[in-house]
């Protein structure tokens, strides 16, 4: 695994913090909590292919 996906992931968490507080902020509520879904499901698709790799890899010590 790479650092580099970790300070990905925080630096998401991060961005999606400052725009989720300036949203609620302008009354913006239901923009935030979308705004915070997305950021969820882009973290996701970054994490997913890692664990696809480690069922592979699961998956090949165990025969199956």
């Amino acid at each position: 695994m790479d650092i580099n996906l970790i300070f990905r992931i925080a630096g998401l968490g991060i961005i999606i913090s400052i725009f989720n507080m300036v949203l609620k902020q302008a009354d913006k509520g239901e923009q935030a909590h979308l705004l915070t879904l997305v950021g969820v499901v882009v973290a996701l698709m970054m994490v997913v292919p890692l664990i696809n790799s480690l069922f592979q890899n699961i998956r090949g010590v165990f025969g199956f």
